[in-house]
């Protein structure tokens, strides 16, 4: 069984690093630069509000959306919660406070990706965390897209050596037996078994 992931307040700032290549910008503008390297993609995932309204909004259509109606700790526009709307999806709701990632959200996201419909999750809590499980989790020749907050917009490319790094850093930042326990579990369930 796939445990929670506590992340260490002190610890999040190693988060914030770019997993990706980010496009700086804001807005519309950021999604044109990023459509060029965008190709033909296994499965699109964007993981945000903001991201992700830009992105329906150019008519670039993810096949998984990751929101939670806010941006910058802060409630999410009407506007941009409803364009994250979209018909054609498929709604789950998963609840993952800040700070954590839930064996909920994990399960939540492995099954979308397997899914053959596109997904919308929206996260009751904080989806902050979101494109970690996002990243290991989506086949190789994906992309996740997130938004850095006041930067822009960062574009991973899934590889087998960009899954690693994601988790050597979840190595060096849980603590804990529990959290040890949990990660070996998680790395059992992106590994397949």
């Amino acid at each position: 069984m796939v445990g929670t992931l506590h992340l260490p307040a002190e610890l999040r700032p190693l988060l914030r690093k770019s997993f990706g290549v980010l496009y700086t910008g804001t807005g519309d503008d950021t999604i044109q630069k990023l459509s060029k390297d965008l190709e033909s993609p296994i499965k699109l995932i964007s993981v945000g509000d903001v991201t992700t309204f830009h992105l329906l909004k150019a008519n670039i259509i993810p096949d998984i959306l990751i929101v939670d109606g806010r941006t910058k700790r802060g409630p999410a526009s009407e506007r941009v919660v409803t364009g994250t709307m979209h018909t054609g999806f498929t709604e789950i709701f998963v609840d993952n406070p800040p700070g954590v990632i839930t064996a909920d959200l994990i399960n939540v996201v492995h099954d979308a990706i397997r899914s053959k419909d596109h997904v919308r999750i929206f996260v009751r809590g904080e989806e902050d965390l979101a494109a970690l499980p996002a990243i290991l989790l989506a086949p190789e020749g994906s992309v996740v897209l997130y938004g850095q907050p006041d930067e822009g917009v960062v574009l991973v490319n899934i590889t087998r050596s960009k899954k690693e790094e994601i988790l050597d850093l979840l190595d060096k930042i849980v603590c804990g037996q529990e959290d040890r326990n949990n990660l070996i579990a998680i790395r059992r369930k992106f590994n397949g078994c």
